[in-house]
C-alpha cells in the first residue's frame, strides 16, 4: 500500500528562489503533485509545518569529512560516518572530496564509493577530485608531494574501479597537458579550476575548452584585481561557469560574499562547506592527507598558517550567509540545494521539492534551526 505524507501550513521554497505559502505531498519516496496525492489510494499522515521554511535537503558537493572521518580513510566505516552526520544537518546528498594522494589511495577510495550505500545516511551521490592535477605554487593545504600533470588514461583508471561515481575533477590549466586534459573530458564530467596560478587568459582558454566551474573562489588562486583579474574575472566573464563559495564567516569576508552574488547572481554560485574531519568535534589537532590541522574556534589551520579549509557544515554556511552576511535565504538555499544538484548531475532526483524528486525535505523554524529532516519521506530528527 502506498504511503503518503502531507507537509502543509510551511513556507515552501520555490525552484527560482522564493518562498510560498504552501504543502508538500509525498508518496511512498518520491514528492509528488496536489492532484497525484489526491488520486492516490493509500495510508495517510502529515505535519504540521505552521510558521517554518520548507526546504529541499541541501547537496554538498564538497566536503572532505566530518566527525572524525574523511573521503580519504577510503573505508566503508569513514563514508557511514560521514553520510549519517551529514544527513542530521539537513544535507541529503553529497559527493565528497578527495585530496592530493597517491594514485593507490584515490583507487582505494574509488572501490569503496562504487558499492557504498547507507540507508540511515545522505544520500552518496559521487566522488568530488580534488587534485592531484594542480598547481604547487598554490597547493594551499594539498599534499605537494603527490602532484602531478593532468592524467586522462588516470581519471579514465579511477573512474573504472569507482563504477563511474567521481563527478568533478579540479585541474589547474596552467599545467602541463592540462588543456588537453579538459578537451578529452569536458563531455562525461564536471571540470573544475583550482589550486591554480592561472592568469585571466589561461583560466578563460580552459573555461572556452569546457572547464565549467571554479573552485573555492578566491582560495588558492590568483586574486581579482584591475589589472590582473585572474580566474574570478574569466569566470565572470563566462555565462556557463558555477563558483564555488565557502561561507563560513572565515575563507571570504562578508563583504566579498555580498559583492559576489551581485556579480553572480544566484544562478551561478554553489555553496560548498569544504568541511574537515574536525567538523562536528571540539578543538584539537587533526589530520588531513598526512599534514597535521589545528583547530581553534571556527579556524582550522597548517603548521605554515595556511587555512586548511573548514569545520562548518553546508547548513550552518547557510546560516552563517543568511544571519550574518545579508544573503536573503531563498538566495542561499537555491544555491545549496539547487545549483549543486545541476553542477553534478543529479537535479533530476535532487535539489528542489519538485514532483518527481526524492522526499528529502528539510524544515526549518523562523531562526533557521533545524525542526525536522525528511530523507525519501521518512522523517528521521
Amino acid at each position: 500500500m502506498t504511503k503518503k505524507h502531507k507537509i502543509m501550513n510551511g513556507f515552501v521554497f520555490q525552484e527560482e528562489g522564493a518562498f510560498e505559502a504552501a504543502s508538500v505531498f509525498l508518496c511512498d519516496d518520491r514528492i509528488v503533485s496536489e492532484e497525484t496525492y489526491l488520486s492516490t489510494e493509500g495510508e495517510e499522515t502529515s505535519t504540521d509545518a505552521k510558521g517554518c521554511y520548507i526546504i529541499p535537503g541541501l547537496t554538498d558537493i564538497h566536503f572532505h569529512g566530518c566527525m572524525g572521518s574523511d573521503c580519504c580513510d577510503g573505508t566503508p566505516e569513514a563514508f557511514r560516518t560521514i553520510a549519517e552526520y551529514e544527513l542530521r544537518q539537513g544535507v541529503t546528498s553529497i559527493t565528497p572530496a578527495t585530496l592530493t594522494v597517491s594514485e593507490e589511495t584515490l583507487t582505494k577510495i574509488c572501490h569503496t564509493a562504487k558499492d557504498f550505500f547507507c540507508a540511515g545516511g545522505a544520500d552518496f551521490c559521487g566522488l568530488y577530485m580534488e587534485g592531484p592535477f594542480i598547481s604547487p605554487g598554490k597547493k594551499g593545504a594539498q599534499n605537494e608531494k603527490y602532484i602531478c600533470p593532468a592524467d586522462t588514461e588516470m581519471l579514465r583508471r579511477l573512474q573504472e574501479a569507482s563504477g563511474g561515481m567521481i563527478r568533478t575533477v579540479t585541474i589547474a590549466p596552467e599545467t602541463e597537458g592540462a588543456l588537453d586534459f579538459i578537451q578529452a573530458n569536458r563531455d562525461h564530467i564536471n571540470i573544475s579550476l583550482a589550486h591554480t596560478t592561472a592568469d585571466y587568459d589561461t583560466a578563460m582558454e580552459a573555461l572556452s575548452c569546457g572547464a565549467s566551474q571554479l573552485t573555492h573562489m578566491y582560495n588558492a588562486m590568483m586574486p581579482f584585481s584591475h589589472r590582473a583579474p585572474g580566474p574570478i574575472g574569466a569566470a565572470a566573464d563566462s555565462p556557463h561557469c558555477m563558483v564555488e563559495l565557502i561561507c563560513d564567516g572565515v575563507h571570504i569576508h562578508p563583504a566579498v560574499v555580498r559583492t559576489t552574488f551581485k556579480i553572480f547572481g544566484d544562478d551561478r554560485i554553489i555553496l560548498i562547506s569544504d568541511s574537515l574531519r574536525a567538523a562536528g568535534l571540539t578543538d584539537g589537532q587533526y589530520e588531513l592527507g598526512g599534514q597535521t590541522v589545528t583547530v581553534k574556534g571556527n579556524l582550522a589551520i597548517l603548521q605554515d598558517g595556511t587555512i586548511a579549509g573548514s569545520i562548518s557544515n553546508l547548513m550552518d554556511c547557510v546560516r552563517t550567509a543568511v544571519l550574518k552576511m545579508e544573503i536573503p535565504l531563498a538566495s542561499a538555499i537555491k544555491c545549496a540545494a539547487v545549483n549543486p544538484a545541476k553542477a553534478v548531475g543529479i537535479y533530476q532526483d535532487y535539489g528542489s521539492l519538485a514532483p518527481g524528486k526524492y522526499g528529502n525535505i528539510v524544515l526549518l523554524d523562523e531562526n533557521l534551526n533545524l525542526k525536522m529532516v525528511f530523507h525519501r519521506s521518512i522523517p528521521v530528527c
